[in-house]
């Protein structure tokens, strides 16, 4: 029977035509691809064999794909590797000059841009120290810094820079009374769009996200690949903030401001209730050792020549480390993780001390009806905010997230 004009049509416009299969399959092998990318990023160098088995592509796709991607730059054979039997093992790897990517980290005392490579080096830095942050000195040093560093690559290398992530504080408007300055010297970023202004200055994305979110992005793609599904994340800065991941992925939240962990309330002992921010932020560290006359001790720059005064730092720590186990507490009563990462612009020992009290302090509070995390330090470090925002391009264009792998 034939059907009428109106069916007719909606039947054939049903139909998938030749362009639309082909986009769907590029876009097929475009998640491939990236499925490849990120899993050869997170273990190492990998034979064609172990990707097959590890992805459940097939031999044949695989070959397929890693023909195109080394064609492109972005993988690289190793040395054969030879067995007791059989064809020699080629392990391929991520070529550390198949892209470049641009990570701009906005703090209350300085600015940091980095180069890093694909292989997630850090290949040139700089470095621009201000009394506090404002909008136009920091559009000028992340222009003027991308033309010099720019400037050291080769033509081939230049064009492989993919883009630009910047890392900065949100809402940075509120935070005026910490810095001790005027909130009218901050108001300025209010209404400013700094990836928008910045895109128009350069010739590739910028992309945008919360600092200790980014520092949290960090982790993820650079970090160590064993931590479990969920987490929550601390970085201990000049402010204290956080990240939070769920399914192996980073959630943001509708304003990409969740896990704003350093707002959480909680009580030291003998004193009323105030956030964590106000406890366990480096900011606080630093005016207690400013007050005490030794403030050249913490060279805020270079954190690996700090020389706190041990009472000075004791407290600190142990203050700091009972803020955030009640705020870890805290999350875990909300949303069930069994990890919680710990990390900081701060010296490694330093990290490991208050790692090991935040778990002390954990172990010591009472709390039924949930399982207590464990903590452990994070494996980024002082760079976290800037890789984390170098990262975002990096993700956007080249990578899936660790849920496309297994739900073990």
């Amino acid at each position: 029977m034939k059907g009428s004009p109106v069916t007719m049509a909606a039947a054939i416009s049903d139909r998938p035509s030749a362009s639309t299969r082909g986009s769907n399959q590029m876009g097929v092998r475009a998640h491939n691809e990236r499925l490849v990318l990120t899993l050869v990023r997170r273990s190492g160098p990998l034979a064609k064999s172990e990707i097959s088995r590890i992805t459940g592509l097939s031999a044949q796709s695989v070959s397929v794909i890693m023909r195109a991607l080394e064609g492109e730059g972005l993988l690289r054979k190793g040395e054969p590797k030879r067995g007791k039997v059989g064809q020699p093992s080629v392990p391929i790897n991520l070529n550390p000059d198949g892209a470049f990517f641009f990570g701009l980290k906005v703090g209350r005392r300085s600015s940091d841009l980095i180069l890093v490579d694909f292989a997630g080096d850090v290949v040139a830095r700089l470095r621009h120290a201000h009394p506090y942050p404002d909008p136009d000195d920091v559009l000028r040093f992340a222009v003027s810094g991308v033309e010099r560093l720019t400037a050291g690559l080769s033509s081939e290398q230049r064009e492989r820079v993919t883009g630009l992530g910047v890392a900065l504080p949100f809402r940075m408007w509120e935070w005026a009374d910490h810095l001790g300055v005027d909130e009218a010297v901050l108001s300025g970023w209010r209404d400013r769009d700094v990836a928008d202004e910045l895109s128009k200055h350069l010739s590739f994305p910028v992309h945008l996200s919360n600092d200790a979110t980014a520092a949290c992005g960090a982790e993820l793609v650079f970090g160590d690949q064993d931590k479990p599904r969920e987490f929550l994340y601390f970085y201990v800065g000049f402010f204290i903030g956080g990240g939070l991941v769920l399914d192996n992925a980073l959630y943001s939240g509708p304003t990409s401001n969740a896990a704003a962990l350093g707002s959480m309330p909680v009580s030291i002992e003998g004193e009323r209730a105030r956030h964590l921010v106000d406890v366990a932020s480096l900011s606080i560290l630093a005016d207690a050792v400013e007050a005490a006359g030794a403030a050249e001790l913490m060279e805020w720059e270079e954190p690996t020549r700090w020389r706190i005064p041990p009472d000075i730092r004791s407290e600190w720590m142990e203050r700091a480390a009972s803020g955030i186990a009640q705020a870890a507490l805290s999350a875990a009563s909300l949303i069930d993780f069994g990890c919680v990462v710990l990390d900081g612009w701060m010296p490694a020992d330093m990290r490991a001390d208050l790692v090991r009290l935040v778990n002390a302090r954990i172990a010591e509070i009472r709390i039924e009806g949930i399982e207590k995390p464990s903590v452990r330090a994070g494996a980024v470090g002082p760079d976290a905010r800037a890789l984390g925002a170098a990262s975002l391009p990096l993700s956007e264009r080249f990578l899936v997230d660790r849920s496309a792998f297994s739900k073990g």
